[in-house]
């Protein structure tokens, strides 16, 4: 895979990782007043980054296994095999009826969200407008 296509496709990822965070923010909110709600976060970048490590994390000696049952020292992750994955936090409570939705910090998240995604639109525009430049 040359390095056009995985950074665009590592783009595409993360935008619609991004979109999914918007509605899951926006879930958030608008059960900012239910008793015993607990707010939700979605995990993506960290596991992104978990498995594009594997790449370069190669050992020097890697075992050979002689049985299907044999446990291997070291396999790569493929970064494709990556999904935004909801992570509900229930261990926090800020309010007194047992929800901890915090609005300031919901929305502060939202306009860090909606940065992101901007980013990313952006850094995808320029990639395009590179291969552009050398199809003229």
């Amino acid at each position: 895979m040359n390095t056009f296509t995985k950074t665009v496709d590592l783009v595409h990822r993360a935008m619609d990782a991004s979109t999914v965070r918007r509605s899951v923010i926006a879930n958030n909110v608008a059960n900012a007043q239910v008793p015993n709600f607990k707010r939700s976060d979605l995990n993506f970048e960290s596991e992104l980054k978990r498995a594009l490590e594997t790449e370069k994390q190669k050992p020097a000696l890697e075992l050979k296994l002689t049985h299907p049952k044999h446990i291997p020292n070291w396999k790569e992750r493929d970064y494709r095999e990556v999904e935004p994955r909801r992570v509900l936090d229930y261990v926090s409570t800020s309010k007194n009826n047992g929800n901890n939705v915090d609005a300031e910090q919901e929305f502060m998240a939202a306009l860090e969200n909606q940065m992101q995604y901007t980013l990313l639109a952006q850094a995808e525009t320029f990639e395009f407008s590179q291969i552009n430049m050398v199809l003229r």
